[in-house]
């Protein structure tokens, strides 16, 4: 597994990712419930928690496909 350098402070690439698909998550978050989406969304926790799952995979496959 390769670690990230922040200026001589190493990342675990797993972390980075995560803050990365965090900040990504609100976002798409905020866009959802701006729109209404939500209203359409039976269990909004479990869709969440699905949603930061699926933005965390896909950040990892790219991020694994950049450093490797």
């Amino acid at each position: 597994m390769q670690q990230i350098d922040l200026y001589g402070v190493f990342l675990p690439t797993l972390l980075v990712a995560a803050l990365m698909a965090y900040a990504m998550f609100l976002a798409l978050r905020n866009g959802l419930a701006r729109i209404g989406a939500y209203r359409f969304i039976w269990h909004r926790p479990l869709f969440d928690v699905a949603l930061y799952g699926v933005l965390l995979g896909l950040i990892g496959y790219v991020l694994k496909w950049l450093l490797y």
